[in-house]
C-alpha cells in the first residue's frame, strides 16, 4: 500500500468518527431539549428563564432582551442558580454551547429545555447592550 492510500484511509476514518460523534450529540440533544424557531422562542420569553451561555464579553456586546448570562464555561459551578420549575430557554451564537448546556442541565434533572434554533447570530427580536 502506498503512503497516499494510508493517508486517505486515515482521513476517511477520522471523518467517519467525527460524523458519528456529531450524530450521537445530535441524538442526545434531541432527547433532552427541543429546538425552537425565533417566533416560538419570542412567544415563550415571558414565561421562561432565558439563558445566554456565551461568555461575558459577547453578552455585553448584545443579547436578547431579558436574558441572563450564565456562560457555559461556568455552568457546572452555577447551574443550580437556574430554576428547575420553569422552562429554560438557551441560546448562544449558533447552537453548539446551548447543546452542551442542555445536556448538562438534563443530567442534573432539568426537564423543560428549549434551544433557539438558529442562535443569536440570526436573532431579529429585541436586544440590549450592557453598559
Amino acid at each position: 500500500m502506498s503512503n497516499m492510500t494510508i493517508y486517505t484511509i486515515i482521513v476517511l476514518i477520522i471523518l467517519v468518527v467525527f460524523a458519528g460523534w456529531q450524530l450521537i450529540t445530535l441524538l442526545r440533544r434531541n432527547k433532552v431539549a427541543k429546538m425552537i424557531d425565533e417566533p416560538a422562542f419570542q412567544s415563550g420569553l415571558h414565561h421562561a428563564q432565558v439563558i445566554d451561555v456565551r461568555e461575558k464579553k459577547p453578552f455585553d456586546e448584545g443579547h436578547i432582551l431579558g436574558a441572563r448570562n450564565v456562560p457555559y464555561s461556568t455552568m457546572k459551578a452555577y447551574y443550580m442558580q437556574i430554576r428547575k420549575d420553569l422552562p429554560v430557554y438557551l441560546y448562544d451564537q449558533s447552537t453548539t454551547l446551548s447543546t452542551r448546556a442542555a445536556l448538562l442541565l438534563a443530567k442534573h434533572g432539568y426537564s423543560e429545555i428549549y434551544i433557539l434554533k438558529r442562535g443569536y447570530q440570526r436573532w431579529e427580536g429585541k436586544t440590549k447592550k450592557s453598559e
